[in-house]
């Protein structure tokens, strides 16, 4: 694993970073399986665990709360310049994707849960499927990469969610073909759709986690540089 921390005098200061960090860990692997259990509910029309997913909502929320509280508290207490500023601006903006993840996550719950009330979908579940993959293996891979500070792995990810997109976007053409084919269905779809879109702005969320990443470690602030121009971007500052 990289390494960014300063050898601080304070071991205390040390031990606060660490602990900052290891908190918004433990978070991105609630919202993980949040993500991977709310796909996993949809696909098997199963409401006792979308029941769930919407449960650990709350420990999402909380630990939102003490990771926020800590960063606010180092600031004002340790005045952190350099890369020690860096890894809590950066930390405290990928928090706010991970608790939006969450949020998505909640809201393929609450789909499935009235999706299973009504009746499977006779279509669209082939690409929740597909996209479901995708943006799971998104957060896991982004989430992966801030642990290991590793900037090269956040560029690859940061650069499938053009996939992510253009899935959604063959998906949306051929549900709102079935929809124009078969009225009776669009209730029932509609809810798929609001499913994809959840999952495509999860997918959004874990690239927005791999540009927080890039600051952390290059200090370049890349959230408005073309996707195709990341690479050559972030080479270009050591």
């Amino acid at each position: 694993m990289r390494e960014l921390t300063s050898d601080h005098i304070s071991q205390q200061f040390n031990a606060e970073l660490e602990t900052l960090r290891q908190h918004f860990l433990t978070m991105g692997g609630v919202v993980e399986n949040q993500v991977a259990d709310a796909i996993q509910s949809m696909l098997e029309s199963d409401g006792s665990l979308a029941e769930e997913v919407k449960d650990k909502d709350a420990m999402v929320n909380q630990l939102d709360g003490l990771i926020d509280e800590e960063c606010t508290r180092i600031l004002a207490k340790r005045q952190p310049a350099a890369t020690d500023l860096r890894m809590i601006l950066s930390i405290g903006k990928a928090v706010g994707e991970l608790e939006r993840i969450g949020d998505e996550a909640k809201k393929i719950a609450r789909l499935t849960i009235t999706l299973v009330e009504e009746g499977e979908s006779p279509r669209g579940y082939v690409e929740i499927n597909r996209i479901g993959q995708m943006v799971s293996r998104m957060v896991h891979d982004a989430l992966d990469a801030y642990a290991r500070l590793d900037v090269d792995a956040a560029v690859r990810v940061a650069k499938q969610d053009r996939n992510v997109d253009m899935e959604f976007k063959t998906a949306m053409r051929s549900l709102v073909t079935y929809m124009m084919e078969d009225p009776r269905s669009i209730t029932r779809v509609i809810n798929v759709i609001w499913v994809l879109r959840s999952l495509e702005r999860i997918g959004d969320h874990a690239q927005h986690i791999c540009q927080h990443l890039i600051y952390l470690v290059k200090g370049q602030d890349v959230r408005h540089v073309p996707v195709s121009q990341l690479s050559e971007k972030v080479s270009d500052k050591e």
